[in-house]
């Protein structure tokens, strides 16, 4: 069930919101709800990510298996 939230955001912003949406041929308001999940999502999982490494042993497991360096794939978050 979508709920609704409203945000102020200064003009210097919105501005930028609203190039950034015409940019992508997109309405303001979707892109903007778009970015905010995104947003909430990426909070979500690392916050998950956190939680999975304080287990105790899974980063040692983890760095066993898949090593202790990024590969060169790997991007910065």
């Amino acid at each position: 069930m979508a709920r609704e939230i409203r945000i102020e955001i200064d003009d210097e912003q919105y501005a930028q919101l609203e190039r950034e949406a015409h940019e992508l041929h997109e309405d303001p308001r979707v892109y903007a709800r778009r970015v905010l999940a995104d947003g909430l999502n990426k909070a979500r999982f690392l916050e998950g990510c956190v939680d999975f490494l304080a287990i105790p042993g899974m980063r040692d497991e983890f760095a066993r298996r898949f090593g202790p360096e990024p590969g060169t794939s790997a991007t910065a978050a």
